[in-house]
């Protein structure tokens, strides 16, 4: 059986579905949501507003999470944290889709991977850039620390890419744009 939605209803329920999951991890995880995560999956399946669209409704719930169920400090510094992680996101997703049309022959996987590390080091740089002026640079750039981030986040890609897979399989047509063999 096969839902048919119209190309834009389809992408929008992308969206939402992979909000959901991302503001689920964020509950789990306690404020961490898997933007870099977000932004391979969209690189790889999503038009270039539809992933913008993902990350900003994602960063919207995150901060919603954040203030209203884990106690964020409403202060200036919390609110520059959520500022650099919405510009980290965007330009976490902008790197990947710019980055993936070298790799359009290679298999899913591979673009997948490729799009994954450009989305993390490019997400990572600018919460770095951020850090300087707000403070825990040095905690947030320690080599444990990025290793942990970069294997949380690579596992929680896996999940949704598997939950991506099985909606497919249940009819629930893929988003439009970047068609990828998933």
């Amino acid at each position: 059986m096969t839902m048919t939605l119209p190309k834009p209803g389809a992408s929008m329920l992308w969206i939402m579905v992979l909000t959901l999951a991302s503001t689920a991890t964020t509950l789990l995880l306690a404020c961490a949501t898997p933007f870099p995560a977000l932004a391979a999956l969209a690189a790889v399946h999503m038009r270039r507003a539809d992933g913008l669209a993902l990350m900003l409704l994602a960063w919207v719930a995150s901060q919603a999470v954040g203030f209203c169920l884990l106690d964020y400090p409403l202060e200036a510094n919390s609110f520059a944290w959520g500022l650099s992680l919405a510009m980290a996101a965007v330009a976490a997703v902008l790197a990947a889709q710019a980055l993936l049309p070298r790799f359009a022959g290679a298999p899913f996987w591979a673009r997948l991977s490729i799009a994954y590390v450009a989305a993390f080091a490019v997400f990572k740089a600018v919460v770095f850039v951020w850090a300087l002026g707000l403070g825990g640079a040095h905690v947030m750039a320690a080599p444990a620390v990025m290793a942990n981030q970069f294997v949380r986040n690579g596992a929680i890609l896996i999940g949704l890419v598997l939950l991506h897979r099985g909606r497919i399989a249940l009819g629930v047509p893929p988003a439009r744009g970047r068609m990828a063999a998933a």
